[in-house]
């Protein structure tokens, strides 16, 4: 088989890559380890960015998220047993979307079958070979028989654990990494959310986010330690712990149920530079990897592809490398600053077990001149509802 790009993973990264080619007329094929039920069964991100919302715009793929997703214009801090709300769209004049990330993989599923495209599901032992030449292929298996696939680059969008950035030499990467000594423990569950805005709470007992992937789909976290599992959690001790973490008026307003997904995500910060190996790059997680605390995850992945099919574009209509020589730096230039963010939030709203009083008392005088200074508020809005492109 030969194409202009193969791209390496089949997530929203691959996928909206795979679409944003498609339309500049860019041959692309897409390989997949994965089933594509097993991709649309990861509950990950939510919130998405008024730029992430104009690229799936941009690819036919945004109707049911502006049909379906929840428009907000504002996030609550609560601290010291109070509330207190953010206006973002008063800040910035943006807002964010509630939409669940198995909702955006959907629909950019459907557009590119709608498109007639190609993705192999189900492709084992994926390699990239000879991306520092000038023949460019990558070979994997299906059904026991070995393919390969030439090509003129190479799109890496297969996550933290994919093979993309496994295959680059190790001498010609970096990696900036920091690990937090907690985890999130969340569920999801078919109640009515306690609020119209996400809540983030700052507790002696712990973090706790209250959000939604609908007017009847909540999702719920905690911060738990490392070394806890999801069998000591059950539905009771959750909404427990949960109710002790929170204001009494979200207390009042919860509706518990069971859960229908439970599952312990370590928090890490994590960035590789370059994002460019000759005819390889990579994009989204398979580059760098956020705390959720600022929503920037898949945000991050939407900004990259974007930064890329752009670079790419120019690479073929105008026969210009301006754009692929730039992608590294000018990705990774947004990606840093969405990492600082999302520490920033972490380090502020969760408890560490190393900084004791004197860290609890810093972090609720950041919390209280955040709310009370115009000029913090809007430094993070303008960061939450996302840096332009």
């Amino acid at each position: 088989m030969r194409t202009n790009v193969a791209i390496i993973g089949a997530g929203p990264a691959g996928l909206l890559l795979g679409q944003l080619l498609h339309a500049y007329g860019i041959d692309n094929v897409i390989l997949e380890r994965q089933t594509p039920d097993y991709v649309l069964g990861r509950i990950r991100a939510g919130l998405l960015e008024e730029g992430t919302v104009a690229l799936l715009d941009e690819v036919g793929a945004g109707t049911r998220a502006h049909r379906e997703g929840l428009v907000h214009h504002g996030v609550e801090l609560a601290f010291g047993g109070a509330r207190h709300r953010i206006d973002m769209h008063a800040a910035t004049g943006k807002t964010v979307m509630i939409y669940g990330q198995t909702e955006v993989t959907r629909d950019l599923m459907t557009a590119r079958a709608d498109s007639g495209l190609t993705t192999v599901y189900e492709a084992a032992d994926v390699t990239p070979h000879d991306f520092d030449g000038d023949r460019p292929r990558v070979s994997y298996a299906k059904d026991g028989v070995t393919h390969e696939i030439a090509c003129d680059f190479i799109a890496g969008c297969d996550g933290f654990h994919g093979v993309s950035r496994q295959s680059v030499p190790p001498s010609a990467i970096q990696t900036f990494e920091r690990v937090y000594p907690f985890g999130w423990l969340g569920i999801l569950s078919e109640t009515p959310p306690v609020s119209h805005e996400l809540i983030y709470t700052n507790h002696p007992r712990g973090f706790a986010l209250c959000t939604m992937r609908s007017m009847h789909r909540s999702r719920y976290y905690l911060q738990c330690p490392l070394d806890d599992h999801i069998d000591q959690w059950p539905d009771g001790r959750f909404w427990d712990e949960l109710k002790r973490r929170l204001d009494r008026k979200a207390v009042d307003n919860l509706v518990t149920g069971p859960s229908i997904e439970k599952s312990i995500a370590p928090l890490r910060s994590f960035v590789a530079e370059p994002m460019r190996f000759g005819k390889m790059f990579l994009a989204g997680d398979a580059a760098h990897i956020v705390p959720p605390t600022g929503a920037k995850g898949l945000n991050l992945a939407a900004s990259d592809v974007h930064y890329l099919s752009q670079a790419l574009r120019e690479f073929y209509a105008e026969k210009s490398s301006a754009g692929i020589d730039a992608y590294s730096a000018t990705a990774l230039a947004r990606v840093w600053k969405a990492v600082r963010f999302s520490w920033w939030m972490t380090s502020m709203l969760h408890k560490f077990p190393d900084t004791g009083e004197f860290g609890a008392r810093i972090q609720l005088a950041e919390l209280d001149y955040l709310v009370s200074s115009q000029a913090a508020a809007a430094s993070l809005s303008e960061n939450y509802v996302g840096l332009p492109f």
